[in-house]
């Protein structure tokens, strides 16, 4: 397991995010086609400078569809993003972005496969490798970084993903279902460990997650989607300790985060049959 101690232990901690706006944003697919398909309706929401931010919904929300328009991998139909108090025309360059799916190529080691960011980008080549063997450290995965992906679990290769997405320092994280295709253990270890490099570092984080039960454990504040066309429906914001407790249940409040969030699914009709799901207490910002 990683330390869970005080973010305070990393020389370089101290709040490194930008702040994104996203404006009157909305998408529409093949607009000028007889089969156009509106993904998002005008959507509003702000991301402060170091904040982690985690967006909830149904499948096919337009919760991917927005997290690359923040990137400029796509454009909105209307509306206006700005990053650090630009406007977003075209390919972030100081980002992180991890999928789901790792990604790592077969054929270079765990530590090539980090060191991509310098050989693609031109990056200082020994800072990096200085700030992945870094990493590869505090993850406690010295011993697989001149292993090939086939070698590795799928644990040790989605956590060497997370250290290719962190090793450029980037001010800001776009994260889209990254732990989904992990088991329940693996879920439970990276997570454990995004938190704790997020806590030493503060990059500005948008988090895109099916989980209600990974949005809360993470999350400073989560928005929630409605179904397609989407749009936030609520931000709630999380005012739990930080670092979060392994087992989340053990955070006295919160279930009921995950019951205000199931509730709004349920009036949705996104879920059906939970009964009747008691009202947030005092302690959740609605």
């Amino acid at each position: 397991m990683t330390d869970r101690g005080s973010p305070h232990d990393d020389s370089s901690c101290g709040t490194r995010g930008v702040d994104i706006t996203i404006s009157n944003v909305s998408k529409t697919f093949g607009e000028d086609s007889r089969k156009s398909f509106r993904a998002l309706k005008l959507v509003n929401a702000t991301i402060h400078a170091g904040e982690f931010v985690s967006v909830v919904g149904a499948s096919g929300c337009g919760k991917s569809t927005l997290m690359l328009m923040v990137a400029g991998l796509l454009k909105q139909t209307t509306g206006e993003i700005t990053v650090d108090g630009k406007r977003v025309d075209k390919p972030l360059t100081n980002v992180g972005i991890a999928f789901q799916d790792h990604l790592l190529l077969d054929f270079r080691t765990a530590l090539e496969n980090v060191m991509l960011h310098a050989d693609i980008r031109g990056l200082p080549r020994k800072l990096i490798e200085q700030r992945a063997k870094e990493l590869f450290t505090k993850l406690k995965l010295e011993h697989a970084m001149h292993k090939y992906p086939q070698q590795l679990s799928g644990g040790m290769r989605q956590r060497v993903s997370l250290i290719r997405t962190l090793v450029h320092d980037p001010d800001l994280l776009l994260m889209d279902e990254p732990f989904g295709a992990s088991d329940a253990l693996t879920r439970l270890q990276v997570r454990m460990d995004l938190e704790s490099l997020w806590m030493r570092r503060r990059p500005t984080v948008m988090f895109i997650t099916h989980s209600v039960e990974e949005a809360v454990g993470l999350s400073d504040r989560i928005l929630v989607m409605s179904p397609s066309p989407g749009e936030v429906i609520d931000e709630i914001k999380v005012e739990l300790p930080r670092p979060r407790p392994i087992v989340l249940g053990d955070a006295p409040e919160f279930s009921t985060y995950v019951k205000l969030i199931y509730r709004h699914f349920e009036q949705l009709g996104v879920l059906h049959g939970l009964g009747t799901i008691p009202t947030a207490n005092s302690k959740v910002d609605q």
